[in-house]
């Protein structure tokens, strides 16, 4: 009897453990989501960030998966560089051109709209040959969809995700 009665104790004060232990995690889990929420935002309103491609969708609607993790674009508010692959129809784009979407150039006409799961970026960039509409849809975990669309080129879209630039870039 006493055996059973001290099992039974022991069994009770091991479920209200395990039932405080969860709510912890619940609590701790928030607070990472509420830290990657700010710094998300934070990005967003300094217009300072990297994206990094992970996934393409031209307009064909196939979709690719981009090894390496080598395709970027660079936002900031005087620069903008972007080295992105391309895969879709060019209109005029010559026979000895590197095929992909690559250009320097200061973002004109920043548009923020901000919604209740993420924000939504707009930018226009002059290249040296081409007009590109940048059209950023941001998640607040840090995942992201690119929207670029081009006088000379078919639209293309890429999903990846967006992080502060390193501070050591050369």
């Amino acid at each position: 009897m006493k055996t059973t009665m001290s099992v039974l104790l022991f069994l009770i004060v091991i479920n209200f453990s395990v039932s405080a232990q969860e709510k912890t995690k619940k609590e701790l889990k928030q607070e990472r989501e509420l830290k990657k929420q700010n710094e998300i935002k934070a990005l967003i309103d300094s217009r300072n960030f990297v994206f990094e491609a992970q996934k393409t969708t031209p307009q064909g609607g196939r979709l690719i998966q981009l090894d390496y993790n080598t395709y970027f674009l660079k936002f900031k508010v005087d620069s903008t560089t972007c080295d992105l692959p391309f895969f879709g129809r060019g209109y005029n784009v010559g026979y000895n051109t590197d095929g992909g979407i690559k250009f320097e150039g200061k973002p004109e006409n920043i548009r923020v709209e901000s919604k209740k799961n993420n924000t939504i970026l707009k930018a226009t960039v002059r290249g040296r040959s081409d007009v590109y509409d940048l059209t950023f849809s941001i998640f607040y975990n840090g995942s992201t969809t690119l929207s670029v669309s081009s006088n000379n080129r078919g639209p293309i879209s890429y999903d990846g995700v967006i992080y502060a630039p390193k501070t050591a870039e050369k």
